[in-house]
């Protein structure tokens, strides 16, 4: 089941491409896969790489070759991808050229990156049986748990946690497998180590510990944040954690 967003960016303007960068690094859904700043490139890496995003994020006017060549190039070669269009560029016979292809929207520089949110999701989420937007409700729910519960998005043991809540959501028989099943999975999708993944989610609960909602942990956690603010141990956490999004109502779609 698909749970995140790819976009490549393949624009030219360091200072836009580092805010996108910087504005969906800790996003639930939405993941910036690869940034290119030069056309040859990013056409080269589309045709090369095209099983490794879902959406381009892309500029008109780009050193080598322009964004009107790329959107032939993957007209040419069937490379069927959702696309948005920045640039500071709005000619109006340009616009047109650009509406040949199968473009799924055309934003203006300087746009609003709650606007850009907004459009990506639009363009990449609609689905026939509601699965994606469902699985996408819960990475947002998820995200909003672990912000709440102090546990900054930087650290490692942020996204170790979320994907391993995610998992136990999906299958509660995990449970009692965290070490041999989740453990081993999250180091594999990250590239690290079972131990690594186990001392990165224990770090991010200490942190949580520390700087957490205190009202919101009692609520979770019951009695055990009030003896000392004992913490749990790493399944405990990621369990109540996976049980209390099952009884989330926003995660029901309607």
């Amino acid at each position: 089941m698909k749970t995140n967003i790819n976009v490549l960016i393949i624009d030219d303007n360091e200072s836009i491409v580092s805010k996108t960068k910087e504005y969906f690094s800790s996003h639930a859904v939405i993941n910036i896969v690869k940034t290119i700043s030069n056309g040859k490139e990013g056409v080269e890496y589309i045709l090369n790489h095209s099983n490794t995003f879902d959406l381009i994020l892309m500029d008109i006017i780009m050193p080598e070759v322009d964004g009107i060549t790329i959107l032939e190039e993957m007209k040419n070669h069937n490379i069927q991808k959702n696309v948005i269009i920045l640039t500071s560029y709005k000619k109006e016979s340009t616009i047109k050229m650009i509406s040949r292809f199968d473009v799924g929207y055309y934003m203006l520089k300087p746009f609003d990156m709650k606007a850009l949110e907004k459009r990506i999701l639009e363009v990449v989420e609609p689905v026939e049986d509601g699965i994606s937007q469902k699985s996408n409700k819960v990475e947002i729910e998820i995200s909003k748990l672990l912000h709440s519960l102090g546990i900054p998005s930087h650290i490692r043991g942020y996204q170790y946690i979320r994907e391993s809540v995610y998992m136990m959501y999906e299958n509660p028989d995990m449970i009692g497998g965290i070490t041999k099943s989740i453990y081993p999975e999250i180091a594999v999708r990250f590239d690290t180590t079972a131990s690594r993944v186990e001392r990165a989610i224990r770090h991010a609960i200490e942190v949580s510990w520390a700087r957490g909602d205190y009202d919101l942990m009692e609520e979770l956690f019951g009695h055990s944040v009030d003896y000392d603010r004992s913490k749990p141990t790493n399944s405990e956490f990621i369990a109540t954690l996976a049980d209390n999004l099952r009884l989330n109502k926003n995660i029901v779609l309607s």
